[in-house]
C-alpha cells in the first residue's frame, strides 16, 4: 500500500511507550500495533486526530505516501 504509517518516531521524540500512547489515544494495544506495522486498511480521521492531538504533531508527521515498485510492468 502506497501510505505508509510512522507511528515509531514521534512516540519516542515524546519520550512515550506503546502502551501509554495507545491508552491516551483510547485504543487498544494490538490495534496501534496493526497501524505500526502497515497491516491496516483505514484510519478513522478521529483516530488519526486523537494521534495528532496526544503527540501534538500534524497529521503529515505520521502518515506519508510512498509509491508502489512498478518493477514488474
Amino acid at each position: 500500500m502506497p501510505i505508509v504509517v510512522d507511528i515509531d518516531v514521534m512516540p519516542a521524540r515524546r519520550k512515550m511507550s506503546v502502551g501509554e500512547l495507545s491508552d491516551r489515544v483510547g485504543i487498544t494495544p494490538a490495534n496501534l500495533a496493526v497501524l505500526k506495522n502497515g497491516r491496516a486498511k483505514a484510519v478513522r480521521f478521529a483516530t488519526l486526530a486523537a494521534l495528532c492531538e496526544v503527540l501534538k504533531c500534524q497529521p503529515g508527521d505520521l502518515l506519508r505516501w510512498e509509491a508502489e515498485d512498478t518493477a514488474g510492468e
